[in-house]
């Protein structure tokens, strides 16, 4: 249904968007380009990401969670560097059902992400169109120069290591789409995962001094492990039985006939966006120490091979995996 108040791109950017932007880098928005200084022995790290109704979130989702997963997806490919977020730029491509009470909504879920994460809008761009409401936004950080840690890393010998827990993602979705039958409390937790998952940002600093390689679990934990193993030249052999499931997850797990194909499905299911990386069996140590200071989770779930394949076993055998994730055709 097509809103009836209708702000404004000037309004829109003046009310809703001007207060989110950086006090000095962002020039007020006024102007068409944010100028930053230099930062001495730094790199500047830049992701984008774009989000489109129907596609990455649902048409009920409520928007300010739609703006922080926006925003979250982001800075957890930022943290997959080791960098530390500071900025972004944004475009919102508002559809016809996007009057003043959904803009604003939008922007107090990005207004609350700044508060927690430390970063300022930049920069960007408001357009309607009559297609499907979608969002795009372009991540900043600095990272120490030539710290930046990269998917090709990783070696034979080297251990894999995930964050958090795998899983809520793909049950999210199925339990936001009335596909799930758990306690109340436990389809909550995974809803809001689904629609504002936890960037691991305060990880990055140990991924850039430990881990040999990273990427983010946005499409699934063995196709993005994959992605490593691609970048590097190596293989990996993971074990599904140390997937680590949340308190819902593992509810839902405990639920299954069939637990090969169900710890298959959470591998494979995305949008958890937690950190898979590799590092030598010397770090791993202190990469425990860093995430039990962070009060993380960080499970030990594979090792880097010789080969050049990602084998996923269970019971100590190989698994047939029809799909490693999610895919844009």
């Amino acid at each position: 249904m097509p809103a009836v108040d209708v702000a404004g791109e000037f309004e829109t950017i003046h009310r809703l968007l001007k207060p989110l932007a950086h006090p000095d880098w962002a020039r007020g928005l006024v102007d068409d380009a944010a100028v930053l200084p230099s930062r001495p022995g730094f790199d500047l790290v830049l992701t984008k990401d774009a989000i489109i109704e129907g596609v990455h979130f649902l048409a009920d989702d409520p928007l300010d969670t739609v703006a922080q997963k926006l925003l979250r997806v982001n800075l957890s490919d930022l943290a997959a560097k080791g960098a530390e977020p500071f900025g972004y730029l944004l475009a919102c491509h508002w559809s016809e059902r996007c009057g003043w009470p959904e803009r604003k909504a939008f922007a107090e879920g990005l207004k609350a992400d700044q508060a927690e994460f430390g970063v300022w809008l930049m920069g960007g761009d408001t357009v309607n169109t009559p297609g499907p409401l979608s969002f795009s936004l372009t991540a900043l950080g600095w990272v120490p120069k030539g710290r930046a840690v990269s998917r090709a890393g990783a070696r034979p010998g080297d251990l894999v290591f995930v964050t958090g827990t795998i899983g809520d993602g793909a049950l999210g979705l199925m339990a936001a789409q009335g596909g799930l039958t758990l306690e109340p409390e436990r389809l909550d937790a995974l809803i809001a995962h689904y629609r504002a998952p936890r960037p691991r940002v305060e990880f990055a600093e140990a991924v850039r001094d430990l881990a040999t390689a990273c990427a983010d679990v946005s499409d699934g934990l063995i196709a993005d492990a994959g992605r490593i193993a691609q970048a590097s030249g190596v293989g990996l052999m993971l074990d599904l039985e140390k997937t680590p499931l949340s308190a819902a997850g593992a509810v839902w797990f405990d639920g299954r006939v069939d637990p090969e194909a169900a710890l298959v499905r959470l591998a494979t299911g995305g949008d958890d966006y937690e950190l898979v990386l590799t590092a030598p069996p010397r770090a791993e140590g202190a990469l425990r120490a860093a995430a039990e200071a962070r009060h993380l989770r960080l499970t030990r779930i594979g090792e880097v091979t010789g080969g050049s394949e990602v084998v996923a076993t269970y019971l100590r055998q190989p698994v047939a995996i029809d799909s490693a994730g999610w895919t844009h055709d």
